[in-house]
């Protein structure tokens, strides 16, 4: 996967846009892979007809589709080298979490077989980016996924953050801001009714969040 051409990288991009949409969204739809790609449904629409036509999706039911083994191929192997990239950026390299996705969108297209086995080596074989995502395994096999949204913990509670669902950096920055990051323990003090904010102690400091936020972030526990 080298030499890419702009139009290599659409196909790229679909793919990969699919299999997310596959294994940690709702599902693949027209109107989804839209909203995903930042583009019009009918740029969908003809795009799953000359990916259908090569052999890299095929159609489950009306208006749906999923990868064939030919196209997970592709699509895991994007998202493999996006994912180390996001780690270099972060961990070798120090850019903060929520610059990170766009950079590594660039750079998931360069990568080589070469140089993504050199970046398996120089993480430590990381299992996750930057966000808590998975990071597929090479071997095409389901990643597995953990942790659970943070509003469903009960009030007493104490759990680890995980990682993320929204990787908008507005998002992020503010989590970082309040020092939620993967790796933080968290203690659920108080959740107001009718779908009120939910009042978490982090660390010294105590912070009031959004029901909507408390559903994008993922964590391991309660205990």
């Amino acid at each position: 996967m080298s030499g890419h051409s702009h139009f290599s990288e659409s196909i790229e991009e679909y793919l990969e846009a699919v299999y997310r949409l596959e294994r940690e969204g709702p599902g693949v739809s027209t109107s989804g892979l839209a909203s995903e790609l930042g583009v019009a449904p009918a740029s969908v629409s003809g795009m799953m007809k000359k990916l259908a036509s090569e052999g890299h999706i095929e159609q489950v039911a009306r208006g749906e589709v999923k990868l064939t083994q030919a196209g997970l191929k592709i699509a895991v192997t994007v998202l493999r080298r996006h994912r180390l990239a996001e780690r270099l950026l972060t961990d070798v390299l120090g850019m903060e979490w929520d610059e990170v996705h766009s950079e590594a969108c660039m750079l998931e297209h360069a990568i080589s077989d070469k140089v993504e086995r050199r970046l398996v080596e120089l993480l430590g074989d990381p299992q996750t980016c930057p966000h808590g995502h998975p990071i597929p395994p090479a071997d095409l096999s389901d990643p597995v996924t953990v942790g659970a949204p943070l509003a469903q913990l009960g009030e007493g509670t104490t759990a680890v953050v995980h990682g993320v669902t929204d990787e908008v950096p507005e998002i992020l920055k503010h989590l970082s801001d309040i020092g939620l990051r993967p790796g933080t323990t968290i203690h659920v003090r108080e959740k107001a009714p009718l779908g009120g904010p939910i009042t978490i102690d982090v660390g010294d400091e105590r912070h009031a969040i959004s029901l909507e936020l408390a559903r994008m972030v993922m964590v391991i526990g309660p205990s």
